[in-house]
């Protein structure tokens, strides 16, 4: 890790560097996607079972791209008891956490008038989950979940399946227990050009949600437009924001559980001691040898990982806000007080004893969080993602003669006549 101490120079470097990593940096891959997406757009479901058997070495029919409530009912065979009992306790937080998002329809009604919105869940909503050398039925929940409090009727999801043909049981009964209506075994760009276009066996989706790879990112970014998607998402970040009341044991073990996750995980202390940064150097060095993921972990701190010193407290909430992290760990002495001073990231853990690995899992809110800077303008995945907004407009004749003089010297101020000729019609004879 670089320790640095912070001056306006530093910010901008480490900025720099951090922006690097994101999806929209890597324009080289942006070809090779968009050939995919073309492919399966044109020719289906021959397009995904050909990128099967190239991408994943599995051959694949009409007749075997779909997960069969057999094979799901196998994974529950397959599956500990025991994580099944956590799948099902994180469902109910999660659950519970989310369905205080939910938003009604509304409407007033005031002299003539009705205004209103109407809240409508989109019909059809397609989850991407990664396979290959991962399994995150994590992901399955946190993204299922809110789609289903917020009433989407068919929720698809799609995730690469091994030479095997077989998707990770775990996956599998994470997928039945939060209510997917179909899983289908495609991975990569070609599942996200399939959720956007539809192939004679995977259905059209109104929304993509889920995480994945570069090409998972830069073929949701290529779809954008004829679906909705979530994000366009980079590599996973945690920044933990400390004074000298932390306990630099924990702090270590909290940025190496974000540096695991892949060469391109960033992992950042800010703090004003310098004494508190030396000890969660020596932890990290003290706790490397014992982790499984020690190469990877070693690669991300190498190239992303900082122990940034600040003059003061103020000076650590600006680099905080400007870098604007994933997951964002408070460990003052008063971490709601020192919450208030923070307007930029994707997450907030507060307290020694909230460690970021218990929102990925279990605590209820959202674990996809916005990435590379842009927790400034997005938010964690919501119900809100899975809904639309209608606004109602309902005039009587007698409340629109009293404006409708305005409406047409506004139109007709546009040079817009038709819009004006639009509500004078109405009122031709009061007029003549």
């Amino acid at each position: 890790m670089k320790k640095i101490k912070l001056d306006q120079e530093s910010k901008k470097n480490i900025l720099e560097n951090l922006l690097k990593r994101s999806p929209a940096s890597y324009s080289s891959y942006e070809s090779t996607v968009q050939a995919i997406v073309d492919n399966v757009r044109e020719n289906g479901d021959s397009a995904l079972f050909s990128y099967a058997k190239e991408f994943d070495h599995v051959e694949l029919t009409k007749d075997t791209i779909e997960v069969t409530e057999a094979e799901i009912e196998e994974a529950y065979q397959a599956v500990d008891p025991k994580l099944l009992s956590v799948i099902r306790k994180a469902m109910k937080n999660i659950l519970k956490f989310h369905e205080k998002e939910k938003q009604n329809s509304w409407f007033t009604s005031e002299d003539g008038i009705i205004l209103g919105q109407k809240v409508t869940p989109v019909s059809r909503a397609g989850v991407y989950v990664p396979g290959g050398k991962a399994v995150y039925p994590s992901s399955v929940l946190m993204n299922v979940i809110p789609a289903k409090v917020a009433g989407v009727k068919e929720i698809i999801m799609t995730t690469p399946c091994g030479p095997d043909g077989k998707v990770y049981p775990s996956t599998l009964v994470a997928a039945k227990e939060a209510g997917v209506t179909q899983i289908f075994k495609s991975g990569g760009a070609q599942a996200i050009a399939a959720l956007a276009f539809g192939t004679e066996s995977i259905p059209k989706v109104d929304k993509i949600v889920g995480p994945g790879n570069i090409y998972v990112a830069l073929a949701k970014k290529a779809v954008f437009g004829y679906v909705s998607i979530d994000s366009i998402a980079g590599p996973s970040e945690v920044m933990v924001l400390c004074d000298e009341t932390c306990n630099p044991h924990f702090v270590a073990a909290d940025l190496l559980s974000q540096a695991e996750h892949d060469q391109l995980a960033s992992a950042i202390l800010v703090t004003t001691s310098e004494k508190v940064a030396d000890q969660v150097e020596k932890e990290i060095e003290a706790y490397l040898p014992k982790l499984s993921r020690r190469e990877i972990i070693e690669k991300s701190l190498d190239n992303y990982g900082y122990l940034l010193i600040a003059d003061t407290m103020h000076d650590a909430y600006d680099v905080v806000n400007e870098i604007a992290s994933e997951h964002l760990e408070i460990v003052t002495k008063n971490p709601f007080e020192t919450m208030t001073h923070i307007n930029n990231a994707g997450a907030m853990f507060l307290g020694e004893y909230s460690s970021e690995p218990l929102g990925d899992y279990f605590a209820g809110p959202n674990h996809v969080l916005p990435t590379n800077g842009t927790a400034k303008f997005f938010s964690a995945l919501s119900v809100d993602d899975f809904i639309k907004k209608s606004s109602i407009i309902s005039y009587s004749k007698e409340a629109l003669q009293e404006v409708y003089q305005d409406v047409i010297q506004f139109a007709e101020c546009e040079k817009l006549t038709a819009h004006a000729n639009s509500i004078r019609v109405r009122f031709e004879e009061e007029d003549s």
